[in-house]
């Protein structure tokens, strides 16, 4: 895929892989077949794995490669696929990498180990280099949360100047940050926002093509209706959709025991599409809470 098509694919509202469990915590295979097609149903361009998302942190090596040939096979070319790596050093990542393409991912999201701030600008720099002389390499912020506004700036100024193989960013750092680095990059890099839609508003005019959306996971009409307004440039309905649905949903569920993964995978579950399990020690949705997800969703009559 050439620059403007990957561009393309990450406009609009972009939907990530929560990767289903089974209530005995074995990876639910039928769940995860059923989330890439209704996500490709619902007009997403792009099925995008995380680390975070997709629960890299509690799967083995191997369960996170059998999740990326599963997702790769499914998808079958109907969509773009943008793989996900998890802390890897950089000869494991440019494994990860060549192993990823080879099994047809269009592009690699790399998420580079800083234990006890161990890496430099220049050492990142350097890292997405090397990985993307072997796939399209997407950068995630988040790195550069603990590290500061100045040391993500001069890690991205170092990368744009070495790594002609970075072709986007998905931004978990929001605010300032995000401004600046989207009036940086924007010119040469697809640009995502991930979160929430006001974390995309925030930094839309400064240059973000997408957005990662709760909503197209399970309703997706939600989201198109704040792309609609975001492309009719009409910021008061934006705001408006934002009020309505966005902050009073993840209001409501952080407050969940389980916080707003375990909220998510039950609205999975309350739309058909997964169940709400999640590998133990996380905690999984209690019934009570589905009820006051069902109503949260019955009031904004958006459910049954």
């Amino acid at each position: 895929m050439n620059s403007e098509e990957i561009r393309q694919a990450l406009t609009g509202p972009v939907p990530s892989i929560s990767t289903p469990f089974k209530k005995d915590g074995n990876i639910d295979y039928n769940g995860l077949h059923n989330m890439v097609d209704f996500d490709i149903a619902a007009g997403s361009k792009t099925i995008l794995l995380t680390a975070g998302d997709s629960h890299y942190i509690c799967m083995s090596e191997k369960e996170i490669a059998e999740v990326t040939k599963v997702v790769v096979e499914h998808t079958a070319g109907r969509a773009m696929v943008i793989a996900a790596d998890k802390h890897y050093n950089t000869k494991k990542a440019v494994e990860f990498a060549q192993y990823v393409r080879s099994i047809g991912a269009d592009i690699l999201m790399v998420m580079p180990p800083d234990w006890a701030h161990s890496c430099t600008p220049e050492t990142l720099a350097e890292h997405y280099k090397v990985i993307s002389k072997h796939i399209p390499v997407m950068i995630v912020t988040n790195v550069f949360i603990q590290r500061g506004i100045d040391f993500g700036l001069r890690t991205l100024e170092l990368t744009l100047s070495k790594a002609d193989g970075v072709v986007a960013i998905k931004d978990d750092f929001h605010g300032e940050f995000a401004r600046k680095m989207g009036l940086l990059v924007h010119d040469k890099w697809a640009v995502i926002s991930g979160g929430q839609k006001q974390n995309h508003l925030n930094i839309h005019p400064y240059g973000c093509d997408g957005y990662l959306s709760t909503y197209m996971r399970f309703k997706p009409e939600i989201a198109h209706k704040y792309w609609n307004a975001i492309e009719e440039n009409d910021i008061e309905k934006a705001v408006q959709i934002i009020e309505t649905y966005d902050i009073p949903f993840f209001d409501l569920i952080g407050l969940f025991t389980g916080k707003f993964d375990a909220g998510i995978h039950g609205a999975l579950e309350l739309f058909g599409i997964a169940e709400r399990w999640r590998r133990q020690p996380y905690y999984t949705i209690s019934d009570e809470d589905m009820e006051k997800l069902s109503d949260f969703f019955k009031q904004k009559k958006l459910w049954r």
